[in-house]
């Protein structure tokens, strides 16, 4: 599976180019003038992300998702 969610990408779709670090869920570094997305904001993103993935009929072949099942 693409996982295209998660908190970097929702981070970089909220605020494009920002310069910032996670640690343990939580921001610990924010650069940017602009001021930092609330979880809030990022959960609602990735969802929205999410929604957008699995809403693409993709077609697997057998031999991608023996890998994909081997990955997990």
């Amino acid at each position: 599976m693409y996982q295209l969610f998660g908190i970097n990408t929702a981070i970089h779709l909220l605020r494009p180019r920002a310069k910032w670090e996670v640690s343990n869920g939580e921001i610990t570094l924010w650069d940017d003038p602009r001021p930092k997305p609330t979880w809030q904001e990022i959960e609602e993103t990735m969802e929205k992300i999410k929604a957008f993935e699995e809403s693409i009929n993709t077609i697997w072949l057998p031999e991608q998702i023996k890998e994909m099942r081997q990955q997990k």
